[in-house]
Parts: structure tokens; sequence; C-alpha cells
């Protein structure tokens, strides 16, 4: 068994924000069902803005039957971007899940570590870094919880 055995009973919840629907499109294709082969399948929540995105979270009970997982946020999303979105995120939010910032140049890395987010990745998004860097990600939060 693996070290994710316990998270292989439910779908790991992803949340995902741009206004971009390119973007969330290249995203979901990028992760396809599943990040590893030895990784539970996931579900992908999509917003488009910022306002949703907070109702969702608020509405997320401690204790919930499918909680958060990670959060991959789009850095260039207007009018309000990722990257203040996860440092919202990180200032609000008990025990906050990872966070993954999708950002326009390699220049915005230290925004990114401003946001207190756990990784960055550039757009446009690369599948393979993408979904390596979800699953190390999400084999931490795993890690951290059990």
């Amino acid at each position: 068994m693996t070290s994710n055995s316990g998270l292989r009973e439910r779908k790991y919840s992803i949340v995902l924000y741009s206004d971009d629907v390119t973007v969330r499109e290249a995203v979901i294709g990028a992760l396809g069902s599943r990040v590893a082969p030895d990784m539970a399948e996931h579900v992908i929540h999509q917003f488009a803005t910022g306002a949703a995105l907070r109702l969702f979270v608020d509405a997320k009970k401690p204790g919930n039957e499918a909680p958060i997982d990670l959060f991959i946020l789009d850095g260039e999303s207007v009018p309000e971007g990722g990257i203040g979105m996860a440092r919202q995120l990180k200032d609000e939010v008990f025990n906050c899940p990872p966070v993954m910032v999708i950002t326009g140049r390699k220049e915005d890395a230290w925004l990114a570590a401003w946001s207190r987010a756990e990784a960055n990745v550039l757009h446009p998004v690369d599948p393979f870094t993408l979904s390596h860097t979800v699953a190390e990600l999400l084999r931490a939060r795993t890690a951290a919880t059990a």
C-alpha cells in the first residue's frame, strides 16, 4: 500500500480559479482524471470569479466529507488575480490547503512566494510540470493530514 491509500476512498478535491476559460481547460486537460497512477482520481471545482470562489470556500465546514485538497489559482486573472487570492486564502482559511499559482513570467516567482503559495508554474501550462507539481502537493497534503 502507498502512503496515499487513505485518500483512495475518496477523490481529491481541487479548486481551480481563472477568469479565462482557456486556462481552465488547459489545466483540466493537463491533469486528466488522476495526476499519477498511484493516486486517487480527483474532482475539479472551477470558478471564474473571486466572489464565487469565496462563497464555495465559505460553505466548506471543518470536518466536511469532501474537504478541499488543493487550490490552483491563475495569477493573471482579472480583476482579482490569483496571487492576491492566494494571500487572502492563506490569511483567512484555517489550515489552508496547499496553493499553486500560475504566473505569467518567471520573474513573478517572488510574487507567488509573497502570496505564501506552496508552488507556482508558468503560463502557458506545461502538462508534465503541472501534473508533477500537483502530485507533489497532494502527496505532501496527504502526509500532513494522515
